[in-house]
């Protein structure tokens, strides 16, 4: 008897013939039941006869019945490897015949611009569409479908998929998608209604998606995506809840899109409800006999509106002090009593601490090349100890600060049988912690430069580093070698170790062809006194070899004389680091400082010299940051040598006083050479916004800035009169090659001798 495939209709084709043969082949084929002598199997071209005789429920020797039968065709067609199965009964010998699925020998994209066709190839194949694989014309339609959710994830909505399925020889086919991919969609309007409180002007700067704009092929913000509005949305409602509209709700929202499918315009209805001010705040439930340590931790203020944020960012304080307490699953309900005639509410805050638990087993998960104990050893949080929610925080974040993954999630469990235990697993997903990069640049002042690095920050999964710096440029050159072990000690102390070579030219105003040249060691050690300080210690040696003398400095003519053309340096380091920031490359918030000390304690050199940083960040509003920096440098000679000329500050230039030609403030000797000096103060302001045109993009930002400072000989006092001070503006990207910052500025505060360089820009400069 012949079943025909069933491919049309939406169900799974397989399934229902499956089901279809077994009815027929009971109602039809009715045999008395018969110990089978033989089982063949004919029809068979690329499929293995063992596939078949495993999904058969029936032996040789066994008694074959009508239910047998019905069931193993039902477990062919399962297989999916098969268009038809017939079941022939020949004397007391089953023959199953069966007409086999053409298989995929190619799958080709015809006309695909916007996808990468490795990346479809790889999606088709998720549902089930793929090279060698069986051919079911319902899988194609859905590989089609696939496709065009594909395009709408880049509002190409006018996207047309043709499939041609081509037979090829030994019952194989060819299927082709030709995609007609058109022209983006574009948002033509977006529009709220029901706002009464805020302008809708004021409301739509709230969302990233846009109707438009000159800078829109950069932000991509008149694109639709669900997503996108989704987040939008959660913004406007964000906005009102952190103003006083407890009860602000979005009533619908409607997407339209043109019937040419160019266009999308959006309507937003909303309805604000009246605002409130909070006239209280009320503690209720358990507070585990600590009522007062929570009061402490209530950041909602009575006499002001409602805050949303207030409200989360209280209910997360308490949480997490109750996890503190070892309450893993404590529960804190925000419950407000509401006055709507006089607008007014209370704050209730009920928690629900449930029972303290401790940790029974700490577990890790997807990390196939980094080992176990370099994960374990960044937790903080112990085995057979009280749960702790800040020491399990800590534990997160600081194997998330590895920068060997992608993402790091602790999951808690209970453990089942008890009532007091949980499970912790911490799973994380690795990345490629390998780095080979090969880049050019170029500056106002160092004109073209080639950086070159081969850079491993888990060698083996050891968690150790390893690392090839190659860097050149018109005044300085540099090779470094350097390798890592973060962890030591059982402790966790680090030690590194650093050689480099390199060599540098002091910028003159005459030419030259003297050179530095500087080969070197260090070993540094770093020894964690808290879990965001880290205190370093190191020693190196460096020989400074004073090459050429055509234009050769005054400054490196005397330390010639004084200690030879060869002097040795053994310097002993010592260093101090805290970095709050949100963010290294655009911070918004948060605290950098750093010190270091340099003492040039043995060989023919004796010297101090000391740095000092200070950064602060400060979020105005989401989208408007001032920042401030400030360094402050000095260097001094020991036992009656003369300081190091060779390890004076310079100044000017992005990254200290801008406005003023890098490397050029500070003594001039008497062959106009930039030596440098002995001392240094940069005092840097910026105010960062929003680039016209690219919405709440932060990557491409406007910023103005205000810099003052200067370089003193070892000589000369520190004076006010003498500070350099300019002003201006420029454009910061954090473009693919990394962050890049142009500015414009003119100095307000100079001196005739001075270089003026209003336009500036470098690729990787912070400040």
């Amino acid at each position: 008897m012949h079943i025909p495939s069933m491919t049309a209709v939406r169900f799974k084709p397989s399934l229902l013939a499956a089901l279809l043969a077994s009815s027929l082949f009971q109602a039809a084929w009715a045999v008395e039941p018969f110990v089978l002598k033989d089982i063949r199997v004919e029809g068979l071209q690329r499929a293995d006869a063992g596939t078949v005789f495993a999904s058969l429920p029936f032996r040789v020797g066994d008694t074959y019945t009508d239910d047998k039968g019905a069931a193993g065709l039902r477990s062919l067609f399962a297989t999916g490897l098969f268009k038809d199965v017939r079941i022939q009964i020949d004397g007391k010998v089953v023959v199953i015949v069966v007409e086999e699925r053409p298989v995929i020998s190619r799958v080709e994209f015809v006309g695909t611009k916007e996808f990468d066709k490795d990346n479809l190839v790889k999606a088709l194949k998720d549902v089930g569409i793929g090279e060698g694989q069986p051919f079911d014309r319902a899988l194609a339609d859905r590989a089609e479908q696939e496709l065009k959710r594909q395009y709408l994830t880049r509002s190409l909505y006018g996207v047309e998929v043709v499939t041609t399925i081509t037979p090829a020889e030994r019952n194989r086919v060819n299927v082709t998608f030709t995609v007609t991919e058109g022209e983006v969609t574009k948002i033509k309007s977006i529009t709220i209604t029901g706002n009464q409180a805020f302008s809708e002007s004021t409301l739509l700067s709230q969302m990233d998606l846009t109707n438009g704009g000159w800078l829109t092929w950069y932000t991509k913000s008149d694109q639709y995506a669900r997503s996108k509005l989704n987040a939008d949305l959660e913004a406007i409602k964000a906005y009102y809840l952190n103003r006083g509209y407890l009860e602000f709700r979005i009533d619908s929202t409607q997407v339209a899109i043109s019937p040419d499918k160019q266009d999308i315009s959006i309507a937003i209805n909303v309805t604000e409800g009246p605002r409130y001010v909070i006239t209280g705040v009320k503690l209720d439930g358990d507070y585990v006999g600590k009522e007062e340590t929570f009061r402490k931790l209530v950041t909602i203020k009575p006499g002001e509106a409602y805050r949303a944020e207030d409200v989360a960012s209280t209910i997360k304080a308490f949480t997490d002090r109750f996890a503190a307490f070892g309450y893993a699953f404590a529960r804190v309900e925000f419950r407000p009593e509401l006055d709507r005639e006089k607008g007014q509410a209370v704050a209730v805050l009920v928690a629900q601490p449930q029972r303290r638990v401790y940790v029974r087993r700490v577990n890790v998960a997807g990390n196939s090349r980094t080992r176990d104990e370099v994960i374990r050893r960044e937790f903080r949080q112990f085995e057979a100890a009280w749960y702790d929610g800040q020491k399990i925080k800590l534990s997160r974040d600081r194997v998330d600060r590895l920068g060997y993954f992608k993402q790091v999630n602790i999951e808690t469990t209970e453990v089942a049988g008890t009532a007091d235990q949980v499970d912790l697993t911490i799973s994380v997903e690795e990345k490629p912690t390998g780095n080979l990069m090969l880049g050019a640049g170029f500056s106002s002042a160092e004109k073209f430069t080639l950086t070159a690095s081969v850079k491993q920050d888990n060698v083996f999964g050891t968690g150790n580093y390893l690392g090839v710096e190659l860097n050149t440029s018109k005044y300085n050159r540099t090779i470094v070698v350097s390798t890592v072990d973060p962890y030591f000690t059982d402790n966790g102390i680090s030690r590194s170790y650093d050689v480099y070579y390199r060599t540098s030219r002091p910028l003159s105003s005459q030419g030259g062809d003297y050179q530095i040249v500087t080969p070197g060691a260090k070993m540094n050690f770093g020894v964690p006194y808290t879990e965001f300080d880290t205190i370093f210690f190191g020693v190196g040696a460096e020989q400074t070899t004073i090459k050429g003398t055509i234009g050769l400095p005054l400054s490196y003519q005397i330390h010639r004389e004084t200690f030879g053309e060869r002097s040795l340096s053994i310097p002993l380091t010592t260093a101090w680091q805290r970095d709050s920031r949100d963010s290294v490359i655009a911070p918004s918030t948060g605290r950098y400082q750093r010190v270091n000390l340099e003492w040039g304690a043995l060989g023919d050199t004796r010297y101090l010299r000391s740095d000092y940083q200070f950064q602060q960040h400060f979020a105005l509003t989401n989208r408007y940051t001032f920042s401030f920096n400030s360094e402050l440098a000095y260097g001094v000679g020991l036992q009656g040598r003369p300081y190091p000329v060779f390890k004076n500050f310079t100044g000017g230039g992005l990254g200290s006083v801008r406005g003023f030609e890098q490397g050029t403030l500070g003594p001039v000797d008497a062959l106009g050479s930039y030596i440098g000096g002995n001392k240094r103060i940069n005092l840097n302001h910026e105010l960062y916004v929003p680039f016209p045109g690219a919405g709440n993009d932060r990557t491409l930002r406007l910023f103005g800035y205000v810099d003052a400072g200067n370089v003193w000989g070892e000589n000369e006092p520190i004076k006010f009169k003498e500070f350099r001070a300019s002003t201006g503006v420029g454009i910061s990207w954090v473009s693919p090659v990394g962050p890049l910052k142009l500015s414009y500025g003119k100095p307000f505060r100079y001196f005739d001798q001075d270089k003026i360089q209003k336009l500036q820009f470098q690729i990787g400069t912070a400040f």
